[in-house]
């Protein structure tokens, strides 16, 4: 699958509705999904992954499409599960955990997450790098790029190395009350962090 085809498939997903801003739930374009499940590739294909966070599965199902052996979808918020049920329904190499991250204790190979940014409670982003360090080798993650600085210093903390980061755009469409413009761009890094 070509990086135009998993965008396609991306795209056609149903998104969440009700989201909750205390969870800064923001979803995935299509081409931003496409663009961090290529780069994680390697780590996908025929592995067991963890997406922490899930919202509406768009990286869980990516990594489905991408011949993950299973995926386990984890998000806290009951409405984020249901749509990631309906949007997994051609899989079965799948289960939910409609829990905070800090509850799942699976190993894993891999965890691909986009997680708060901390900007409604600071540092939400850290137990989930916490929990990631904790059940896999492998991290994809992520994170305003002024958190550089900060996930080098945790990573190494939890014997892990950056291996790589993607700098990019995330484009934030209108979705709470408090925005003002219709849509906007943050800075971002996708990173790549792996056990030493």
């Amino acid at each position: 699958m070509n990086k135009k085809q998993l965008e396609i498939s991306l795209s056609k997903l149903d998104s969440l509705c009700n989201k909750n801003i205390k969870l800064e739930q923001y979803q995935l374009e299509g081409n931003l999904a496409a663009e961090f499940l290529l780069f994680a590739l390697e780590d996908i294909k025929g592995k067991v992954v963890a997406d922490f966070g899930c919202g509406n599965g768009i990286l869980g199902i990516g990594c489905l499409l991408l011949g993950a052996k299973k995926v386990y979808f984890v998000d806290l918020d009951k409405n984020s599960i249901e749509i990631t049920k309906k949007n997994s329904e051609d899989f079965t190499n799948i289960k939910f955990y409609n829990c905070d991250v800090e509850e799942f204790n699976k190993k894993v190979d891999t965890v691909v997450m986009n997680p708060p940014f901390g900007v409604q409670e600071r540092k939400a982003d850290k137990k989930f790098l916490e929990k990631a360090f904790e059940i896999s080798d492998n991290i994809y993650s992520i994170h305003k790029i002024e958190s550089e600085k900060f996930i080098e210093k945790i990573a190494l903390e939890n014997n892990f190395k950056v291996l790589d980061v993607i700098k990019t755009k995330f484009l934030i469409k209108k979705s709470y009350s408090f925005h003002k413009k219709e849509k906007y761009y943050v800075e971002i890094g996708i990173w790549k962090l792996k056990k030493i």
